[in-house]
């Protein structure tokens, strides 16, 4: 029986998605590259991070560099983050059960835990971060180590292609979620081992295990 379940952050328990514009749309008037119009939001979904960037004109390479930026201006719109919908009840399910819950993300630790506190929820143990676009399985990889757990016994829950590649280099299952960034023709090439619709299919695909 899984001990963990871990959540990546954003597109999975917020909905950050006009935010994340907003931010990427100051970065763009800045750094010179092309901003992201609405009617570009469902063509980016179906897209790779790598061809994300290309349709946008940003290089790759500097990611990393302008990550802190990036966050930076995201925190100043904290106050507009939102759960899903479904979202902070499932999570107040879960802590009920024999889970241990953790947050594995990209985000800032800082903006995670602020909007946590913010939110009222206690129940998140531990929030393991990196600013790694490509390196989650890293991230993942650390968590097992440092809570000396086996794969099987952590659950991983994500939005995005790259969530399901780094579950399956490390050898931990994946439940899919299908309202945040990655559209369902980018994800099933990757083979999620379990598919959400909804928040409470995810109560129901854990009870089933």
């Amino acid at each position: 029986m899984s001990k963990y379940i871990a959540f990546d952050f954003d597109g999975t328990l917020v909905d950050s998605q006009d935010i994340a514009i907003s931010v990427v749309n100051q970065l763009a008037n800045k750094h010179d590259f092309k901003p992201i119009e609405r009617e570009d939001i469902e063509h980016l979904k179906g897209l790779s991070v790598f061809d994300r960037c290309k349709f946008l004109n940003v290089p790759v390479y500097k990611l990393p560099f302008w990550a802190p930026e990036f966050y930076r201006i995201y925190k100043k719109s904290i106050k507009n983050l939102l759960f899903f919908d479904g979202i902070s009840n499932l999570l107040k399910e879960l802590g009920a059960m024999d889970y241990n819950l953790a947050i594995i993300s990209s985000n800032s630790e800082t903006i995670i835990r602020d909007f946590l506190k913010n939110n009222q929820i206690d129940n998140i143990d531990q929030i393991f971060c990196s600013s790694n676009l490509f390196g989650k399985d890293k991230v993942i990889k650390k968590f097992l180590k440092r809570n000396k757990l086996k794969s099987s016994e952590l659950i991983y829950v994500g939005d995005e292609s790259r969530d399901v590649i780094a579950c399956k280099k490390v050898g931990v299952e994946v439940i899919w979620v299908s309202w945040g960034y990655d559209s369902m023709d980018t994800i099933q090439e990757e083979s999620p081992d379990y598919i959400a619709k909804e928040p409470k299919e995810i109560l129901e695909i854990v009870k089933s295990l």
